[in-house]
């Protein structure tokens, strides 16, 4: 799938399981991706098997998106070496679960700070350029448990509805100006992690999905991709569920 320009895509998690698939399918469409890692020795392994496989319009971005001001040093980079940032996807996220009566407060902000306050400081980061520009493409990854809540994932919940609050805002905001954001709900996706899980539990959870089988990485990289596309212009402030029939509403 390609389309008819070639953007600049800065892709926050861009190194994990959903987030290799996301950046390899915008690299596929032509596009100069820029992932950002959290493990840089993980990451240099990463981008050298990319590499291998031909990739050679991926790069790396290792900074702390927990701090707002070299979140917006790091765009600037981003441009100065790259070009402007016309897509935005923001993949970053970690879980520290716990039922709330157990759940300490760290446990509360490192999730909240990772995936929902690093949203913040990635859009606030491009969205000025983007607004001079009168274009760009923020989509924001969240999840089915952001939409239908999950029991000892208060935490992660909130956080992941908490994007979706961000996505329809900003989307308010920046209608008028050329600028799309857009959430993506995933279920239950076949990454590493999913399948390190015991093969018991996990065929019990597969069993809770209507379709009987976990997502593809890939089949969010490529709703990502249409997302990103100049013909996807209309759709704005909409969360997009991919979840096997797991969860409608």
């Amino acid at each position: 799938m390609t389309t008819s320009k070639s953007y600049v895509a800065w892709v926050t998690g861009g190194t994990g399981g959903i987030g290799t698939a996301i950046c390899r399918a915008l690299a596929d469409a032509g596009h100069f991706v820029v992932a950002g890692y959290h493990n840089p020795e993980k990451a240099k392994a990463w981008l050298e098997a990319q590499q291998a496989d031909g990739y050679s319009n991926i790069a790396l971005s290792g900074v702390n998106l927990s701090d707002f001001d070299a979140c917006l040093a790091e765009a600037q980079d981003i441009r100065e070496k790259h070009g402007k940032i016309d897509m935005l996807v923001n993949c970053a996220g970690i879980t520290r679960d716990g039922t709330l009566k157990k759940m300490s407060q760290q446990q509360w902000n490192e999730v909240i700070d990772t995936n929902l306050t690093t949203a913040f400081n990635t859009c606030r980061s491009v969205i000025e350029d983007m607004l001079d520009r009168n274009y760009g493409r923020i989509i924001n990854i969240s999840s089915i448990n952001g939409r239908k809540g999950q029991f000892g994932q208060a935490n992660y919940a909130a956080a992941k509805a908490g994007m979706h609050g961000l996505t329809m805002s900003l989307a308010q905001e920046t209608a008028s100006k050329g600028i799309t954001v857009n959430t993506i709900s995933p279920g239950y996706i076949a990454t590493d992690m999913i399948m390190k899980i015991p093969e018991k539990v996990r065929e019990s959870i597969r069993e809770t999905i209507p379709m009987k089988r976990f997502g593809k990485p890939e089949e969010i990289g490529r709703l990502v991709v249409y997302l990103s596309e100049d013909n996807a212009g209309f759709i704005t402030g909409a969360n997009i569920d991919i979840n096997g029939g797991q969860f409608m509403g």
